[in-house]
């Protein structure tokens, strides 16, 4: 998903410009379904922000895969339960606190390893705004449910589903999976987690759609 409306793109920039020079740390959460261009748009507004703001992504957070093994969960690797969403919810609230001098160190994730690695991502303490994206940020189940309201803004992305799909396809096939692999893969797994975030819509500030922004609709 590319968003290549500038207009678009320069809202987008200018209202998370605004959450940085609130005067005090503020967290913006971009949510979405698998491939619908999350990571994309994180880095669009934290480049275009350059020391105003830092990237923390929810992906560091997934469980190794030797854990996956032992828990039988690595054939669902993506799911809400593949991750250790406590320790990105502790994680979260010590971003929100920050402490003069303190550098916080947050994982990330190494698409060409599929795994996470810690201490990856410097947050220092004079840094306004984090911008952080992933599936569940607005998934209100379990030890997910905390993360909504640890985030002072939130943005849910929207794509067309061929084109997510389509593009999901290619990521597992760029990372060594067969396409008919990838496929299966996808519909199975990927699309399995995409009905789960998609009810988080809702709880989201604002909407966007490709270049297209639009309010979110009042929650339930």
């Amino acid at each position: 998903m590319d968003l290549t409306e500038p207009a678009a793109q320069d809202r987008l920039v200018e209202r998370a410009r605004r959450l940085a020079r609130a005067g005090e740390r503020r967290v913006l959460g971009i949510a979405g379904a698998p491939g619908a261009g999350k990571s994309t748009l994180a880095a669009r507004v934290t480049e275009a922000l350059g020391p105003l703001a830092v990237l923390v992504p929810m992906d560091g957070f997934h469980l190794a895969g030797a854990e996956l093994d032992r828990l039988g969960r690595a054939d669902r690797k993506g799911a809400p339960d593949t991750f250790d969403a406590a320790g990105y919810t502790a994680l979260l609230r010590r971003l929100r606190a920050p402490e003069p001098g303190t550098v916080v160190y947050a994982p990330a994730f190494d698409r060409a390893l599929e795994e996470p690695v810690a201490g990856s991502v410097p947050v220092p303490p004079e840094v306004p705004l984090v911008v952080t994206e992933g599936n569940y940020l607005l998934y209100g189940e379990g030890p997910w449910a905390p993360v909504r309201d640890l985030l002072d803004e939130a943005w849910f992305l929207e794509a067309d589903d061929e084109s997510r799909v389509r593009g999901l396809v290619e990521r597992h096939v760029r990372c060594g999976r067969s396409r008919p692999a990838a496929e299966r893969w996808v519909a199975r797994s990927d699309e399995a987690n995409a009905r789960l975030v998609a009810p988080g819509r809702a709880r989201a500030d604002l909407v966007v759609r490709r270049g297209r922004v639009r309010k979110a609709p009042p929650g339930p």
